[in-house]
């Protein structure tokens, strides 16, 4: 089956549309987007809805990654099962399926497979600091969790700002491994191993930070 076919049709255009990104990246205009985060309300009850949504939106990896590196993978997932789902009903049915369906489908399909493959990618990936600064300056700063929970090996998208109040988004986990820091709570950071900044919660703190 052609990938140009009516019945691929909104795959096609999801596979342009990365290939877009991607050119937008390369020339470096993906900057605007640069903060694509989705937005925190800090005094939200982490309780009630707060921590639905942000549970949720941990589970498809939004908020791990920036947000036009999540599209970007959302995007060929929904095109690779979309193709894939058009291939076996054409193979074992009488033709492929219509092609809003088969969308329905794939984008169902597409969500939870993109925030599984997000997750581990978000720790191979470099922070996107903002500015050119040491990134061991931001231990002893203080930051919000942006989206989802970190807990201990499931690190969560945090933005810290640096002496100069510029924000750097970075992946962040509690320093106590039993511990969990939640969506919109504001975090002390206090050490850094590689790309992972591990954090306590400033309710939780002892020690005031570096000014």
């Amino acid at each position: 089956m052609s990938l140009l076919a009516d019945h691929n049709l909104p795959f096609a255009v999801a596979l342009m549309l990365m290939v877009m990104l991607a050119i937008l990246q390369a020339a470096g205009l993906g900057d605007l987007f640069g903060e694509s985060d989705v937005g925190v309300d800090p005094d939200m009850d982490a309780d009630g809805d707060a921590g639905v949504s942000g549970g949720l939106l941990s589970i498809l990896g939004i908020g791990r990654v920036p947000f036009l590196i999540w599209l970007a993978v959302a995007l060929l997932v929904f095109a690779a099962i979309g193709v894939s789902i058009q291939g076996v009903a054409h193979n074992l049915a009488y033709g492929p399926l219509d092609r809003w369906l088969a969308a329905v489908l794939a984008g169902a399909a597409a969500l939870p497979v993109t925030g599984a493959l997000v997750r581990p990618l978000a720790r191979i990936l470099p922070a996107d600091e903002t500015s050119a600064v040491d990134l061991n300056s931001l231990v002893g700063r203080r930051g919000i969790i942006l989206n989802g929970r970190a807990a201990a090996g499931y690190p969560a998208r945090a933005r810290i700002h640096d002496r100069h109040g510029h924000p750097h988004h970075v992946m962040v986990e509690p320093h106590e491994p039993a511990a969990e820091l939640r969506e919109g709570e504001q975090v002390l950071v206090v050490r850094r191993d590689k790309e992972i900044f591990y954090c306590v919660a400033l309710e939780d703190r002892r020690l005031e930070p570096e000014r």
